[in-house]
């Protein structure tokens, strides 16, 4: 009885403690392969980079977007003129955006691009995060790199030979959250550049947000979310990979628990809730 009664127990705890997703709207399909998505809270608006293109295309058909919390679309190109852009990452009224080889920095009061910072030996600079301090952090997926931008000068920040596509980027208290693309592993960088793996999530790992105290939501290219616990536990909470829409690089709103999907392909960006 002792056995069967902690096992039942154990079980219940996992229940009260899973994640779900519920979906709350769904944008016009007017944007053109949305790949990331960035919450302004101070704002009320999300941005949204379209790449409109190849993936690696120097076209300058890329473009950034703005939308409405509820979805509706404020200004689909508010700003114009970028080649393949990716991340997104903001610093107090910049926003910094990974194109191809450079970073393209936005301000954002006169959606004017203010500078663009070309990084030298990059190749293709995926996501962006930034920290406290206002460093920005940028990875390249075809180097293995990890960039950083402070005082306006970039360099290399890290690189491993454990990477095989490096693509999300999350900067904590103490270090960086970094995911692999190419096998789904979520590694821990730490502030004196050691290495340590963190999770396993679906392989495509593209975009991570922290949703609880050591806790995090990891987006698979191909359409899938995982929720990964304090224990490095790995739960996978969405899966659109049949209904054929993608979930690039996501943002989340905290105080609403709503997490802002870009679905690439689909041409649209998905927000669902986030419960227990």
């Amino acid at each position: 009885m002792k056995a069967t009664l902690t096992i039942t127990l154990a079980l219940l705890c996992q229940f009260c403690f899973a994640q779900t997703l519920q979906l709350k709207w769904k944008s016009d399909t007017l944007l053109r392969v949305p790949e990331s998505v960035l919450f302004d809270a101070g704002r009320n608006v999300l941005y949204v980079s379209n790449i409109d293109g190849k993936s690696d295309g120097r076209d300058g058909e890329g473009f950034i977007s703005q939308l409405n919390l509820d979805g509706k679309i404020k200004n689909l190109k508010w700003v114009t003129g970028l080649n393949a852009p990716k991340g997104l990452g903001m610093v107090k009224n910049n926003l910094y955006v990974a194109d191809l080889t450079a970073v393209v920095i936005i301000d954002i009061p006169s959606g004017k691009i203010n500078q663009t910072i070309e990084l030298e030996g990059a190749q293709f600079l995926n996501d962006i995060t930034t920290d406290s301090e206002g460093n920005v952090y940028v990875s390249d997926s075809s180097t293995g790199k990890i960039y950083i931008i402070k005082n306006g000068k970039a360099e290399v920040y890290f690189e491993s030979p454990e990477f095989t596509r490096i693509n999300g980027l999350l900067a904590l208290k103490d270090g960086l959250y970094v995911l692999d693309f190419g096998n789904g592993s979520n590694f821990i960088v730490s502030t004196d550049k050691k290495i340590t793996k963190s999770a396993t999530t679906g392989q495509g790992a593209d975009g991570v947000v922290m949703v609880g105290k050591n806790e995090y939501l990891v987006s698979s290219w191909h359409g899938e979310l995982y929720f990964v616990n304090a224990k490095g536990e790995s739960t996978k909470i969405l899966d659109t990979k049949d209904q054929k829409i993608n979930a690039a690089d996501i943002a989340y709103n905290s105080k609403a628990k709503v997490v802002y999907v870009p679905t690439f392909l689909a041409n649209c960006v998905m927000a669902y809730e986030l419960t227990k």
